[in-house]
């Protein structure tokens, strides 16, 4: 009998931590403006992101990002 309680109050300290994960416990829900409008979301000029992408320069040589961690080019063999 003790051993069914113990079993029983280990699965439920289980079973805790994943129910307050998924927000099931209270009742409480969130209680957002229930209008059904969606925020507005701000209309991108065409003109202006092209000019934009324009006035990123172009690289002078490629890109090396493990440059700082590999030894220098002369130890090569």
């Amino acid at each position: 009998m003790k051993c069914m309680m113990a079993v029983a109050a280990i699965l439920a300290m289980l079973a805790l931590p994943a129910q307050a994960q998924m927000g099931g416990g209270g009742g409480r829900r969130h209680q957002g403006n229930d209008s059904g409008s969606e925020p507005k979301k701000p209309q991108v000029d065409e003109k202006a992101y092209k000019a934009a992408l324009d006035r990123i320069p172009d690289p002078k040589g490629k890109y090396d990002p493990w440059g700082m961690t590999r030894p220098a080019s002369s130890d090569k063999k």
